[in-house]
């Protein structure tokens, strides 16, 4: 590469960053559209592609360990995923909203006690014995934001840390890629179910990937529930369920 070229990218590391990640979306929609007939959503190929990249350079941030590449690390930080998150959820219709009522409720804390459950099962059964482990391994099945949250808390190891990320992860592309296929049988078609599978489901990027490939108008109303399963999953995590788990280990 030109050094003048990579000084350029280097010194405007966010539109880097921005450029990247559009040629990436737009390979991975046309793939979507192309190689897999819409079956295969364009979020989750591109979560697929970052993956790969992040793979093949290595290092502690992945690509952003490139200096021309450093802006993926400011645009893949907190502040501008938040700032998507809350956006996203002002699209909801708070009239919709509150037809949930209790079963909205009822669906954020059985989708998070699930999954913290379920996450905490597999840890047990791959050797952990630990309440720190478990609780972290099983706070990354609810999401993998909720997992580093809840593990930096209460002073899991990064191996440990890195594991509940790639948990959520692996729950994230699997909500995405099986969704449009049960969204029928499931009577996922409306504000109210949407509102009830992100309760369960609760992975932000997941969830949005998900209703966005069954029918766009729901994304607002899945993503408002799974933005509350993050928010309650880091307030439960490192007090709640790491008491319990202590407790029980």
């Amino acid at each position: 590469m030109s050094p003048i070229v990579e000084k350029v990218l280097a010194d405007y590391g966010l539109l880097t960053a921005f450029a990247l990640v559009g040629l990436t979306m737009a390979f991975a929609y046309w793939a979507s559209d192309k190689l897999t007939r819409g079956r295969l959503h364009g979020s989750a190929i591109a979560i697929l592609v970052g993956l790969i990249l992040a793979a093949a350079v290595g290092g502690k941030k992945g690509v952003a360990d490139l200096p021309v590449l450093a802006g993926v690390g400011l645009m893949g930080g907190a502040m501008l995923r938040d700032l998507a998150i809350v956006a996203t959820a002002f699209g909801v219709k708070l009239e919709e909203f509150a037809k949930s009522g209790v079963i909205g409720a009822v669906s954020l804390l059985t989708g998070l006690f699930i999954s913290f459950f379920v996450g905490g099962l597999i840890a047990y059964a791959f050797g952990y014995r630990d309440a720190v482990s478990i609780t972290t391994i099983g706070a990354g099945a609810a999401t993998y934001i909720v997992g580093p949250v809840t593990g930096a808390a209460i002073g899991a190891s990064s191996e440990v840390i890195a594991l509940s990320i790639a948990a959520g992860l692996v729950k994230a592309i699997l909500v995405m890629v099986l969704t449009p296929f049960l969204a029928k049988p499931i009577g996922l078609d409306n504000p109210r179910s949407a509102m009830v599978f992100g309760g369960l489901m609760g992975t932000n990027s997941g969830v949005m990937a998900a209703l966005a490939a069954t029918d766009p108008k729901l994304v607002p109303y899945g993503a408002m529930t799974a933005t509350f399963f993050t928010g309650l999953g880091c307030l439960l995590g490192p007090s709640l369920v790491f008491m319990i788990n202590r407790a029980l280990f």
